[in-house]
């Protein structure tokens, strides 16, 4: 069994505490990447169901005999026309509608109701939600997913950290203060930053820009709430808070102990 420390709201040790099994299991990166791909939802898209029938010209031509505004024994293909003007029972067709005429419908385009979503089964969602959490406790992973820290010779040490939940009483100013005691050199990376975007999507409706931050871990009935930092239950823990692996996490105690194996992650 993996013990780790729990750590006072000073940022000092005060007991350990034994690490649930998920922190112990093999991280399979694949399968996290299989994951987090089928949770990313595509936009549908495709034309209006009436595109090429929006044509102001009248009339209904039919290839039948005996019938009003037939074009049968006149010659001309069986093609579905509008009529652009008439002389008594004289009268101009066009083509129109379907694909081979101007401004008509296209053969075969995207359909908006098609279903784009992604299929994963459970066991593999299973695996793919434990990697992730034992990803929290890697400081090699840790290290890789933030570029401030791969240069760096910072030693991260005490993964995954684990604050005592008086934690969750504290304001915002208290909050960080603590966080910066428990972090230590790797605080920088923690905060949320937001920023002006470079380039032309300033224009496009994205002008600004943010890193994820560090993720603070709280029990299921815990509660708290404060800017600049992501505060997640444990039970409504995902792949998308997780995912790239080697997110920078702090669990309450609390959050540990509801942490175990089938119990307290969100299937996902």
């Amino acid at each position: 069994m993996v013990k780790s420390n729990i750590l006072n709201i000073e940022g000092k040790k005060i007991k350990e505490i034994d690490l649930p099994k998920v922190f112990e299991r093999k991280i399979r990166e694949d399968i996290v990447a299989r994951a987090f791909g089928a949770q990313l939802t595509r936009q549908a898209y495709g034309p209006s169901k009436e595109a090429g029938k929006k044509h102001s010209a009248s009339g209904k031509v039919r290839h039948r005999r005996h019938r009003w505004k037939s074009h049968y024994g006149r010659g001309i293909s069986r093609i579905p026309r509008k009529t652009m003007w008439r002389r008594g029972t004289q009268f101009f067709w066009i083509g129109a509608s379907i694909p081979g005429t101007r401004g008509g419908r296209k053969a075969h385009p995207p359909k908006p109701e098609k279903n784009w979503a992604k299929k994963i089964n459970k066991k593999e969602k299973r695996i793919a939600i434990e990697s992730a959490l034992a990803a929290t406790g890697n400081n090699k992973l840790v290290k890789n997913r933030y570029e401030r820290l791969k240069n760096e010779k910072i030693e991260i040490k005490n993964l995954p950290f684990i604050v005592e939940s008086k934690i969750t009483n504290l304001k915002t100013k208290q909050l960080l203060g603590t966080l910066k005691k428990i972090l230590g050199n790797v605080f920088e990376v923690a905060l949320q930053k937001k920023s002006i975007r470079a380039g032309k999507g300033k224009m496009r409706g994205r002008k600004y820009k943010k890193n994820a931050g560090m993720i603070l871990v709280i029990g299921k009935k815990e509660k708290l709430k404060s800017r600049g930092i992501e505060i997640k239950n444990v039970d409504k823990l995902g792949i998308k808070e997780l995912y790239p692996l080697g997110r920078l996490a702090v669990y309450t105690e609390q959050a540990i102990k509801d942490l175990e194996v089938g119990k307290g992650v969100e299937k996902k």
